[in-house]
């Protein structure tokens, strides 16, 4: 996917990129090379450098890509009438964003690596014992900077709308159906709720003991993580119970443990006051 989106939109419009894409792309304009052919160097360097001050894990989750891209990148431009796919350059932007998004998000889903660029960053990162994240931001701005001298303004704007729909993309990409909806019930009816709740709806409660503000009374909260379709039917047993219950709804991202990422057990339920 990446391979095809940087053929077909990203090459032909001459749209400013990060990574050792961007690179290739840049020493393109200087060197008598194909893209590919730099990007495989570059990758390959990378992957044995590396190797040397990171170690084996990272090799090893690294190195499918670290080919692969290059050779499909290949294989793409070859591909007849790639580059004519659209000449309209915002358009073309806008699909590079969003495959490149998609494409990257799913390779980091399953905690592998797309090599150049990821492997340069975690290098910096273990020699200066600064956050990954900064030198993302920092080896990106630099390719995208240096493009930038030998590119005209607009290929540099949309070049950075290629990185933000990028990074919306991948953060959904990465999280997709992990998210969960965290409920936190505040009710004198708490007791019926929990019963509810488990029976009922047949999801896990947290029971939190809580204080009232104005009066300073002890209740119990109810804490429950349900799958977004439940959430209707969630607030219906509560409203069936208690009206004028207090609830929050919370999106999170993710949720791991038991009954979501473990197996659910079957336990008794207690039923007693």
């Amino acid at each position: 996917m990446l391979a095809f989106l940087v053929s077909a939109f990203i090459l032909p419009n001459n749209i400013v990129v990060g990574g050792t894409t961007g690179i290739a792309i840049l020493m393109g304009k200087f060197l008598p090379y194909d893209t590919a052919l730099i990007v495989l160097v570059l990758n390959s360097l990378l992957l044995i450098l590396g190797l040397i001050i990171i170690g084996k894990k990272l090799f090893f989750t690294s190195i499918a890509s670290t080919f692969l891209y290059p050779l499909f990148l290949s294989f793409m431009q070859k591909v007849p009438d790639i580059s004519t796919l659209t000449n309209n350059r915002l358009l073309a932007s806008l699909f590079a964003g969003v495959l490149m998004g998609l494409a990257l998000g799913m390779v980091m889903r399953v905690g592998s690596s797309t090599g150049g660029m990821d492997i340069t960053n975690l290098i910096l990162a273990k020699l200066t014992h600064k956050s990954v994240a900064v030198f993302v931001y920092l080896t990106d701005f630099i390719v995208v900077g240096a493009q930038a001298l030998v590119s005209d303004y607009e290929s540099i704007m949309l070049g950075i709308v290629v990185l933000v729909l990028e990074s919306l993309v991948l953060e959904q990409v990465v999280i997709f159906g992990m998210a969960q909806i965290e409920l936190f019930i505040i009710s004198e009816k708490y007791e019926e709720i929990r019963k509810k709740l488990l029976n009922e709806l047949n999801v896990g409660v947290t029971m939190s003991y809580v204080q009232t503000g104005a009066l300073k009374e002890e209740s119990k909260g109810v804490i429950c993580v349900v799958q977004p379709r439940k959430l209707y039917r969630a607030n219906e047993l509560i409203k069936s119970v208690d009206e004028n219950a207090f609830i929050t709804i919370t999106k999170i991202k993710e949720v791991r443990g038991q009954g979501f990422t473990e197996e659910r057990r079957s336990v008794q339920l207690n039923t007693e006051n």
